[in-house]
């Protein structure tokens, strides 16, 4: 019966492994692909294509050491076969949810700090009750804090460093190319090209294929001691290669784009492999052990085995690499968490994913005083100089692009350099952080963070950065707690915390699915990539129609949702919608953010007359949400504090009123969606009509006032959602005197 227990528990481990593969490769892709795909080096396809080759080999490549599984963190000779499982398994159901969540938020995070964290977090917490139980060793022999020591310093040493690093490079490198679309022959471009396809080959070496079985000591000490000739044979024939492919007219930069993508995703996979199924692994082995050794008591067998490497079968490697390029390929979340590096070092004004923030605006403001005070100590000549050189005029980017080939270039070139050489210092850099960072610190370098987007920007940068810390603490506790529980809590809590596991990860699923349907937003995207006029005002057009109907829709669909729950006293249905209006809010604002953006890419003298009417009718639909807040919000206190219901010989009229408004809106909104504008000042008369019978009505309530048993405080809540019902009506007339002059047959 153990046996079975314990068997089943490490079949859960092996499919959670397959889950954290899913959710660790959809995390992780940002640091191989986010350059590529922002300068729209190739076709998606192509890049991912690029990317899955990279990480199948070095899947295929790496030789699967299970150290930090095994005994990188705690000394297994000192833990039962039971502990050991228990640790295990906490680890696993905390890192995939923790991982599950980071990639649905869409935010970066470090895997290796996550699992030698939760590895940490789990030992200390069977450390620290077998201190109390046992007489035995201490702290210090049952686990290996230096491993978690290294990675924290590392955090600070990677997150600095690769920023500064990145600025100060991309800065140079902008200087020499400018932003003018680098010609494929020239010398400047080849001996750049040169350079970049040595790092990449040198990082390859150090990183990419440093566990590989085919890097031997002789040869890891060989590569040791001739670094300097190894570059320079490595230069040359680079060069060489650079100059051949200038000839045949293959774009070299794009070369070295897709090559830097290759090594990062080689070197992620087999590095980070380790990070995901490392400790389903290693509970195999111990399982296996204790299947053959333990006669069945798993309190009292050690894990003594697990003191020595073990050697993870090919075939385990090939399945892995497997799962990881079907996630690549198929992963919505991994397109996701690029999304947010990709948007916070685009070169022009996108859509900000991140609000400002106090320290942001500090940030801001203090930078602006010491860049002017800079900016008085340089000569004239030598600031007209440089502006020369960042001059934006003559910026030639690919269609789509968010930065060009020459930023995309030194962000893979310079992060493989960064990894490498900490590599060779023994220093455990986090190839999240470092790729991260050398984004921003470049994209700040190329004058991207504009007064307009560096306060959203530095959010957003802050927001990930505070993700990496609360990483190793949220891990840290988490696993803690998890471990305890389950130690104590024996068999059942260990199935108790499976199907959480389970549950948390469909429910994370759902949710994510329902946001990104919510935030997917074709036009736009479209919008984007055009270049053309007509066709950006076209789409902006029907952008604008389109969206304004979906929050008529909202707001009919919520004034019944609001005034149902008040009539029926259903305070749970009004909670949930005063939630959902906020939702609704932050909508309107994604849109008028958008649409304004695109605004921008028209000719002004072509649109400027048009501004009135567009913001007549964005900000009506802005008031609307407000009416509905102003409803729903003394509505719920109303009923929630159980006061006394609406009189029912109100509720006819009431009613009556409320689903004229609705069908108005409902009108509005069909005809908005099919760009029917016929009927627009006939609805606009229906709704001053309405707006003089809700007044009548309010008049008669307020009369009623003084006839006895009416309840005060219910009247004046009844007539204050009538009110706002009239306000409703007026701005439903008001957005459609807007919206007439976008109608399709309108001349641009």
């Amino acid at each position: 019966m153990t046996q079975f227990i314990f068997g089943g528990i490490i079949v859960f481990l092996c499919v959670l492994a397959i889950f954290d593969l899913v959710v660790g490769v959809s995390n992780d892709a940002v640091n191989f692909i986010n350059s590529a795909i922002g300068a729209k080096a190739a076709r998606f396809k192509t890049i991912i294509a690029v990317a899955a080759t990279g990480v199948f080999a070095g899947a295929a490549l790496s030789n699967g050491m299970m150290d930090v599984a095994r005994h990188g963190i705690f000394a297994p000779q000192y833990f039962s076969f039971y502990e050991v499982i228990c640790i295990f398994l906490a680890v696993m159901v905390t890192d995939v949810i923790l991982l599950d969540i980071f990639n649905s938020l869409g935010m970066p995070t470090s895997t290796t700090v996550s699992l030698v964290f939760e590895m940490l977090g789990g030992a200390l917490a069977l450390s620290l009750v077998k201190m109390v139980r046992e007489d035995g060793p201490g702290l210090g022999e049952l686990l290996n804090t230096d491993k978690a020591l290294s990675v924290i310093a590392a955090i600070f040493l990677s997150v600095a460093v690769a920023f500064i690093t990145g600025m100060l490079v991309m800065w140079i490198s902008r200087l020499v190319f400018t932003f003018v679309k680098p010609r494929n022959g020239s010398l400047k471009t080849i001996l750049f090209g040169g350079v970049c396809a040595t790092a990449i080959v040198w990082f390859l070496l150090i990183n990419g294929l440093k566990g590989s079985v085919f890097m031997t000591p002789d040869i890891k000490e060989f590569i040791s001691e001739n670094t300097c000739t190894l570059l320079a044979i490595g230069f040359a024939a680079m060069t060489t290669l650079m100059t051949i492919l200038a000839f045949f007219k293959i774009n070299i930069l794009k070369t070295v784009v897709l090559m830097g993508t290759f090594a990062l995703a080689m070197a992620f996979a087999g590095n980070d492999l380790v990070n995901f199924v490392g400790v389903p692994l290693t509970g195999l082995d111990a399982f296996l052990d204790f299947s053959a050794n333990g006669n069945g008591d798993p309190d009292a067998f050690m894990m003594t085995s697990l003191q020595e490497s073990a050697h993870t079968p090919v075939v385990f490697l090939l399945l892995s690499g497997a799962v990881m390029v079907l996630t690549l390929i198929r992963s919505k979340k991994a397109q996701n968490v690029v999304k947010t590096s990709v948007d916070l070092s685009r070169q022009d004004e996108g859509d900000e994913m991140f609000g400002s923030s106090s320290v942001a605006r500090r940030l801001v403001h203090t930078s602006l005083r010491i860049s002017a005070f800079l900016d008085s100590l340089v000569p004239a000549k030598v600031k007209a100089a440089i502006g020369k050189r960042f001059n934006q005029d003559g910026t030639a980017l690919e269609e789509g692009a968010a930065f060009d080939m020459v930023r995309a270039s030194v962000n893979l070139v310079l992060a493989g350099l960064l990894v490498a050489l900490g590599t060779s210092y023994k220093l455990p850099l986090s190839t999240t952080y470092v790729t991260f960072m050398v984004a921003m610190g470049a994209s700040l370098a190329d004058r991207a963070w504009t007064r307009d987007s560096a306060v959203f920007r530095i959010t957003g940068v802050l927001s990930v950065i505070g993700g990496w810390f609360i990483t190793a603490g949220v891990a840290f506790i988490i696993c803690f707690c998890v471990t305890n529980a389950m130690y104590f809590g024996r068999y059942f809590v260990m199935f108790l915390f499976i199907a959480l596991s389970v549950y948390l990860l469909w429910s994370n699923q759902k949710r994510f699915a329902e946001k990104k349907k919510q935030e997917e937003d074709e036009l736009y995207d479209r919008m984007l990539c055009s270049h053309d006029d007509e066709q950006i005002w076209s789409l902006l057009r029907e952008h604008i129609l389109l969206g304004n109907a979906g929050h008529l829709a909202f707001v009919a669909d919520a004034l019944k949702r609001s005034t149902e729950g008040f009539l029926n006293e259903e305070y749970s249905l009004l909670r949930k919608l005063d939630g959902q209006i906020d939702e609704q809010r932050k909508a309107l604002k994604r849109q008028r953010k958008r649409e304004v953006i695109c605004m921008r890419r028209l000719d002004p003298k072509r649109f400027l007359p048009l501004n009135t009417w567009y913001f007549l009718g964005i900000n009506s639909c802005k008031q609307m949400l407000y009416c509905m807040k102003r409803i729903n919000d003394p509505v719920m206190e109303h009923v929630g504090n159980s006061f006394s219901p609406i009189p029912k010989e109100f509720h006819e009229a009431f009613i009556s009123r409320r689903d004229c408004v609705i069908a108005l809106y409902l009108k509005a909104l069909k005809d908005l969606r099919e760009g029917d504008f016929d009927d627009m000042d006939r609805l606009r008369k229906e709704c001053t009509k309405l707006e003089n019978d809700i007044s009548d009505d309010c008049r008669i309530a307020l009369e009623s006032a003084q006839e006895p048993g009416i309840n005060l405080d219910t009247l004046m809540l009844t007539v204050q959602v009538l009110q706002e019902s009239e306000q409703l009506t007026s701005l439903l007339s008001q957005m459609l005197r807007g919206m007439i002059h976008f109608e399709p047959s309108s001349s641009f």
